[in-house]
């Protein structure tokens, strides 16, 4: 809904000028009435206001309310009268936020942006794989219409509580993140294990498959992925068909996610074999994502790992090794085995095991030392 920054179609007086169609507020004349019905059911509002008007009533310049629009992803209507009190609202909001000094203009419109591509995301996926199959009449005769709107009437409520109450718990999650920074250059740049999971020849996939099957595989895929990364304390940044990204604070958790994952997806005779690749270093973050050289060296890492296994960089096995969780050689496991068993005491037990592999030059990042990293035997 972004719109004319010129305010075409309003005079001087701030009127605008009435649509082709003086029966539909849009200016449409093919405009479904059962979608404009559902609208003002979801929207609680009717329409009265074209983008000119409604930057006027929230005291907010066109040039700004433009800005906010497009940021939240809205398609251009002109000056069609399409927009609600609750639109207003939300200019008023945002521009309240940065003349109060809460936040600059540039971070304002950041927040538009964020919000407004995440919900767009949750918004596809509710209509594509809930509501549309929700919406099926239950009995021949019925149509989408007679089930639709009571329907969207019953759950949007609960819905919406649903979704302030997520939003709130991760809110609440990254919140405490950055306050245990520690220091305020850390809270953007931060030290993470990243970590790709990609599916191993899934170009392939896509040409043998029909649409629907492959649809089916790419959801499991990412359901059980997002399921192990949030189950065992890792944060999944993103999704693309084929390949998840996520990141973890500690870079056992991510090992662990790794592993884990690898086993899964191995047990599953539906599924294609999987490959995984994990950096340990500083990582930029923007927008609910991760940026810089750890991330590419992470996506570089699973282009090179053989089938159903993992492959570290060197930080990460640094970081391993120093935390305890894995020991720097199978030699060194063995001395300290031998050595507790002289003392009497209980020997280390470490969780992982870490295979240096040959040097070699990777694209953009000159030449990088790769380790397998593996599960010790008992520690599943």
């Amino acid at each position: 809904m972004t719109v004319d920054d010129t305010g075409s179609g309003a005079g001087a007086d701030g009127r605008v000028d009435p649509p082709d169609n003086p029966g539909d507020p849009t200016g449409n004349p093919g405009e479904d009435p059962l979608a404009l019905r559902l609208e003002g059911l979801i929207l609680g509002a009717e329409r009265r206001y074209t983008p000119f008007q409604a930057a006027r009533s929230a005291g907010v310049s066109m040039e700004l309310a433009s800005r906010f629009w497009r940021a939240m992803g809205f398609a251009d209507i002109g000056q069609a009268k399409a927009l609600t009190e609750a639109d207003v609202l939300a200019l008023r909001r945002l521009a309240g936020l940065v003349e109060a000094g809460l936040l600059s203009e540039a971070m304002a419109v950041q927040v538009a942006r964020s919000t407004g591509q995440t919900t767009a995301r949750l918004a596809e996926w509710q209509i594509d794989s809930f509501l549309e199959g929700l919406t099926e009449p239950p009995e021949p005769g019925m149509t989408r219409t007679e089930v639709t709107y009571p329907l969207i009437e019953l759950l949007l409520p609960e819905l919406e509580e649903f979704l302030v109450y997520v939003w709130r718990r991760q809110l609440a999650a990254a919140t405490g993140r950055v306050v245990q920074a520690a220091d305020d250059e850390e809270m953007v740049d931060r030290r993470l294990a990243v970590g790709f999971a990609d599916l191993v020849g899934f170009t392939r996939l896509t040409r043998r498959m029909e649409e629907e099957e492959l649809g089916e595989l790419v959801e499991a895929f990412e359901t059980t992925a997002a399921d192990l990364v949030a189950a065992h304390g890792g944060r999944l940044i993103k999704t693309l068909g084929d390949e998840v990204l996520y990141a973890a604070d500690d870079a056992g958790i991510a090992a662990e996610i790794a592993l884990r994952l690898i086993e899964t997806m191995a047990n599953d005779e539906t599924m294609p074999e999987l490959r995984v690749g994990i950096a340990f270093g500083t990582v930029t973050t923007r927008m609910g994502d991760v940026f810089g050289t750890t991330v590419n060296l992470a996506s570089r890492l699973t282009s090179i790992a053989p089938r159903d296994a993992v492959l570290v960089d060197s930080a990460f096995a640094e970081e391993l090794i120093r935390s305890g969780e894995s020991p720097a050689s199978e030699a060194e496991a063995a001395e300290a085995a031998a050595a507790a068993e002289k003392e009497g005491e209980e020997p280390p037990t470490y969780r992982f095991g870490l295979q240096p592999m040959w040097q070699r030059p990777v694209r953009g990042l000159g030449v990088v030392e790769p380790w397998l990293l593996t599960r010790r035997p008992g520690t599943a």
